[in-house]
């Protein structure tokens, strides 16, 4: 009984975009601090690696029996499949947890949130989506509140900042994922967890040289608490819970108005902060998840 009345509000849940995405966004937030958390700790290609693997393991008997209908769907546009795969899950997270080896939470921060720009760029590229003037200005505002959280409210922060190569692999890594954003509407229409599963599996195998090649060049990914607790929750939520939610969110509403979630980010930092650091909630806060939900709100809620 229990599970016939969970299916039902699955469903209603997974019909509800904006409740999806912002799962997806709190899902990469932790994953963007503990990336840093253990970027002395576990290799950047060994993570992101068993990640997917681990990922398409976790799922596989789940998806098996969608993917025996949906194989030959899956066969006829492997081309598409391959570059999503590349795109979203070799590329990005390999890029990511790359980066912040080199570069500060603050400046790869300042990286994403150019993730709804770069992902209109792309829709305008590609598709010939049209941009309006309501749409730059969301952006603009959710992007001034991220800024003020960043630099907590203090000019002098971002003046002080310097660019270095973490901080261009991170852009790199932006630019790939809001290209997977934008060729989501290319995408099989297969059930969710067999595109999981494919990608998840294309994009670990793409990775297996270049984690092979990291651990023979004295990065090894070793067995211990530390790098089986982060690979057990970049496995759970990062991968699949947020990959079910954002491609879902992205089917919904369109690449362009799911970009704007990334903006979430410093909003979910500033709350896991205050709840596992102890950081005390200031007035800069304030202001910036004010600005950043008035351009969520301008860009997604649709005109009477």
């Amino acid at each position: 009984m229990i599970g016939g009345q969970a299916r039902p509000a699955a469903r209603h849940i997974y019909d509800r975009p904006y409740v999806l995405l912002t799962i997806a966004v709190l899902c990469w937030a932790g994953n963007f601090v503990l990336g840093r958390a253990v970027s002395g700790a576990v290799p950047p290609v060994g993570l992101a690696f068993w990640r997917w693997l681990g990922g398409a393991l976790v799922i596989a008997g789940f998806a098996a029996p969608h993917l025996r209908r949906d194989w030959p769907v899956v066969r006829a546009q492997i081309g598409v499949v391959l570059l999503l795969s590349l795109l979203g899950i070799a590329i990005f997270n390999t890029l990511i947890y790359t980066g912040l080896h080199f570069t500060t939470a603050i400046n790869a921060l300042l990286m994403q949130s150019a993730q709804p720009v770069v992902i209109i760029i792309f829709s305008f590229l590609l598709f010939r989506d049209t941009v309006t003037p309501r749409q730059l200005l969301a952006v603009a505002i959710s992007l001034c509140g991220v800024v003020t959280i960043i630099a907590r409210g203090d000019p002098a922060v971002l003046r002080a900042l310097s660019l270095n190569v973490g901080d261009m692999i991170v852009l790199a890594a932006v630019f790939a994922y809001a290209a997977y954003t934008t060729l989501l509407r290319r995408r099989p229409r297969i059930h969710p967890l067999s595109f999981l599963f494919v990608t998840f599996s294309i994009g670990a195998a793409m990775l297996l040289p270049l984690s092979l090649w990291e651990g023979l060049a004295g990065q090894p990914m070793r067995l211990n608490p530390v790098t089986l607790g982060a690979v057990g929750y970049v496995v759970l939520f990062p991968a699949i819970l947020a990959y079910l939610c954002y491609n879902r969110g992205v089917e919904l509403i369109g690449a362009n108005r799911a970009g704007h979630f990334f903006h979430l980010q410093p909003v979910f930092g500033t709350a896991l902060a205050m709840a596992f650091l102890g950081e005390q909630f200031q007035a800069f806060h304030a202001v910036g998840i004010a600005l950043i939900l008035g351009g969520i709100a301008l860009a997604t809620l649709r005109r009477a």
